[in-house]
């Protein structure tokens, strides 16, 4: 079993579910995720939920955690996503996030990514989280600096060419 949500003071981060297809495929095919992130190839709610069937679910089954659709308390409304994954070509958990554009910049994946950190240093007792970034994504560089983690090389993926920016922090210098 896992933890399926967890709130901040604004936020509630609840694992994605089949219910969230529609708006999975909305952020997945947003002009930030597909310059930042990439094109997974989700061009229908029906990929997206085979997306949640073959990727998102399977790894919470088998982790505890994963990835996380982010809510706004206050009108329900749902903003992106916050999760912890477990990336072929990396040695560590990463974090990592995105919002629809009309969310970003107010805070909200910095609120939603720190407390996705704690919960991975306490909740989930890992000893150390990894993320990586384009070079060109200044904004997820600054984010990434601001919850603690620091870049020290780079690193491409398995069956990629772009290089990446590859940051990391340990549980003890969190």
């Amino acid at each position: 079993m896992y933890l399926d949500s967890f709130e901040t003071d604004r936020l509630e981060l609840r694992a994605t579910t089949q219910d969230d297809a529609d708006f999975l495929y909305q952020l997945l095919n947003s002009p930030s995720w597909l310059k930042y992130i990439g094109d997974r190839k989700i061009y229908s709610t029906a990929h997206a939920e085979a997306y949640i069937n073959t990727r998102i679910t399977p790894q919470f089954k088998r982790l505890g955690f994963g990835n996380y659709t982010i809510t706004r308390k206050s009108d329900g409304v749902k903003m992106g996503s916050c999760g912890l994954y477990d990336r072929e070509g990396l040695s560590t958990i990463d974090i990592g996030y995105a919002l629809l554009p009309e969310y970003a910049k107010n805070g909200y994946a910095f609120e939603a990514a720190l407390k996705l950190k704690e919960m991975a240093f306490s909740t989930f007792e890992l000893e150390k989280l990894c993320a990586i970034t384009s070079k060109d994504n200044i904004a997820s560089q600054k984010l990434l600096s601001k919850l603690g983690l620091e870049s020290k090389e780079t690193i491409t993926l398995p069956g990629d060419t772009i290089e990446l920016m590859l940051y990391t922090i340990n549980k003890t210098n969190s």
